[in-house]
Formats: C-alpha cells, sequence, structure tokens
C-alpha cells in the first residue's frame, strides 16, 4: 500500500525530510508546506537539494494540502518556541483523519508529568475522532535515549542504574541563536541562561527519563532531580555559529535524573563543549566528535556509544540526518498504529526496509 505523505517545513531538517520521504518505497510525496513566500511554487526536490524535480510544487495553502487528504505529514517545522501552534496544527491534522510524525515539540515525545493531563487527552482525542496516531520523536530525545536503552534491556538478568546521554562538539553546531539565547554559550559566568532555570531541563528532557520508568514498569520519585555544571572559555574561540569570548560560558554538562527512594536510578545526561581541550574530566566519546551513549549498570553490566558522521566528517549534520530519517522511516508504523499519541515504546521494530541497495 502507498501511504501519500505532505512535508511541513522545509528548513535544514525539512528538506532531509525531503529526500528521505523519496527514498522510502512505500512513501510518496504529494505535497510541501513552506512558510517562505519565496519558496512558494517552487519544485519540492529543488528545496531539498536534489539534482532533479519531483513534480511536487512547494505551497503555503494549508487548506490544499489538508484537501489532498493524505495520509500522513511528516511536520519538522521549528516548535520549540511556538508550542501552542504545533499543539494547535497537530490537533487539525488528527481531526481531519490524517497521521502525524513529528520532530518536536520534544516534550510530547513521553509527555506525561510534564504538560497538563487535559492537554494530553485533548491530542488524544482529537486522534480518536479522526481514526489518526501523533508520533513525535527524532534522536535525542527520541531513538538514542528511548528505544536503545530499551531494547538492550532485554538483554538484562537485572537493572540498577541507566544512563543515556549524548557528548556534543558544539563548534560545528548550525544554531547559533539556540546556543547563545538557551544554552548560553558566549554569555556572561554570572548569568542563568535559561536551560538551567529550575524545572527547565526536566521539561526539555524529562520525557526521557519517565519514558523509560513506564516502559520499566518504575514509579519515580516527584520531582525530577536536576544537576548541571558550566565552564568558562580560556580564551577567545570563533565556532561555526558564534563567537565565544574568553571568560564567557563555552561548556555545559546537565544531569536530569529520576530517583526512587532518593537513589538515582535513570540518569539523561548531556556533555557539550565548544573546543576539544575543554573539561578533560568529562566523558568524551571513544571515537570522533559526538556520540550518544548507553550505560546500564547491573547484571550485566553494558555500555554503548552510537557514533554517526556525514560523508564529508560533519557529526552535527549527520545527526539531523539520524533525526529526519528516525521520522520517515517510522510514518509505515504510526499510520498502522492505533489512534491517539504513540509513544516509542509501544511502536514495533522500525528498519531500513527497501533502503539496501
Amino acid at each position: 500500500m502507498t501511504i501519500r505523505v505532505v512535508e511541513w517545513s522545509t528548513g535544514f531538517l525539512g528538506r532531509m525530510a525531503v529526500d528521505a520521504i523519496d527514498a522510502r518505497p512505500e512513501l510518496e510525496l504529494v505535497g510541501v508546506f513552506v512558510s517562505d513566500p519565496a519558496k512558494v511554487g517552487q519544485d519540492a526536490g529543488r528545496l531539498a537539494g536534489m539534482d532533479r524535480d519531483l513534480g511536487v510544487a512547494a505551497t503555503d495553502d494549508r487548506d490544499a494540502l489538508l484537501a489532498l487528504q493524505p495520509d500522513a505529514i511528516v511536520y519538522t517545522a521549528e516548535t520549540e518556541t511556538r508550542f501552542m501552534d504545533g499543539i494547535e496544527d497537530f490537533t487539525q491534522f488528527l481531526r481531519a483523519g490524517i497521521n502525524v510524525v513529528a520532530s518536536g515539540p520534544v516534550l510530547l515525545q513521553f509527555p506525561h508529568g510534564i504538560i497538563p493531563d487535559e492537554m494530553i487527552t485533548s491530542l488524544a482525542d482529537a486522534g480518536r475522532e479522526g481514526g489518526a496516531s501523533l508520533h513525535v520523536n527524532g534522536i535525542d530525545p527520541g531513538f538514542a535515549n528511548d528505544v536503545l536503552p530499551l531494547a538492550l534491556t532485554s538483554l538484562s538478568r537485572n537493572i540498577d542504574l541507566i544512563r543515556v546521554g549524548e557528548i556534543a562538539d558544539y563548534s560545528v553546531y548550525h544554531q547559533g541563536e539556540t546556543m547563545r539565547r538557551l544554552f548560553g554559550f558566549g554569555q556572561s559566568m554570572e548569568t542563568l541562561p535559561p536551560l538551567l532555570r529550575p524545572g527547565m531541563l526536566a521539561a526539555g528532557w524529562g520525557s526521557v527519563v519517565r519514558q523509560i520508568a513506564a516502559a520499566l514498569d518504575v514509579t519515580l520519585d516527584e520531582p525530577l532531580v536536576e544537576r548541571h555544571e558550566r565552564l568558562a572559555a580560556e580564551q577567545d574561540l570563533s565556532v561555526l555559529a558564534m563567537e565565544i569570548p574568553a571568560g564567557t560560558q563555552a561548556a555545559m554538562r546537565f544531569e536530569v535524573v529520576g530517583q526512587v527512594d532518593g537513589k538515582d536510578r535513570i540518569i539523561l545526561e548531556h556533555v557539550t563543549r565548544t573546543a576539544d581541550d575543554q573539561a578533560p574530566d568529562w566523558p568524551r566519546p571513544d571515537r570522533g566528535g559526538g556520540c550518544y551513549m548507553v550505560e546500564i549498570e547491573g547484571s550485566p553490566k553494558m555500555h554503548l556509544e552510537l557514533s554517526y558522521d556525514d560523508a564529508s566528517g560533519d557529526h552535527n549534520v549527520a545527526g539531523m540526518l539520524i533525526t529526519a530519517m528516525r521520522l520517515v522511516n517510522a510514518v509505515e508504523a504510526v499510520v498502522a498504529a492505533e489512534p491517539g499519541i504513540v509513544y516509542a515504546k509501544d511502536l514495533p521494530m522500525i528498519t531500513g526496509r527497501g533502503l539496501l541497495n
């Protein structure tokens, strides 16, 4: 059965998704939404940087795209600063009977205990009303800290602690505004960045900890515990997306911790540097500039690193690609799922079927 798909946005991630949809044998790209008037009317293949036309013209006409009655929408529009807009979009799509796979808002990866129950119920009801499903995922939050660690737990005799995380070199990260405004890179060490205000880390990554706990039938203490460290630049740094003056924030490490009876049991950790020689005592990947990591203490003890690079060796571009592919490759499973909100822990195995050539 061919699944008819609309791609919603053609930013950095959306362009990758257009190409990925075209590569999947069971998917047919039937429409593309753009918010930039300059892109309206352009062929989706050209917008995606492909060397050919796909015969699908981009449009900013929402009603025209919904009138196509696609089976699914791959939603890669920015949502972290337009959370309620994203919720309204999802509600409209689900009620129209259109399945949705989305890269954000990331807390919808597993929103229980993070957003009001009535908001979760409203989305689920919209899906049941239209007979459609919503799945929010990616790589982090996403596959690297839900599917990957949960698969490893199937090898366990007993589990004492699960630690999942990202070790990243942000010197080649493309999102300077996110680095500056949210993470606080290049800003005074006297100013606490928004990401580190009480409750923000748990809001952004608590879904990871809570989904693992739910899948393992574990009840966590409340609230989740937040920890962080920051380091200043020892000299002026010029990275891809911004300048980092000496003395301003240049590295960050944080944890979101799920405890049981006051003892750490599930930890989400991020280690972020903007120069290779920073924080030598913090965790480092075994190879390359970044990785996703899973450690399980118990019987047996397990350590797994997922490294990734694109053809030019850029792990940040590769990170965007694997985010797009996790969404696109999940479309078929989400379309087949029961209506409502679908979480990674509930989906069947998703593979790259049809992509080996």
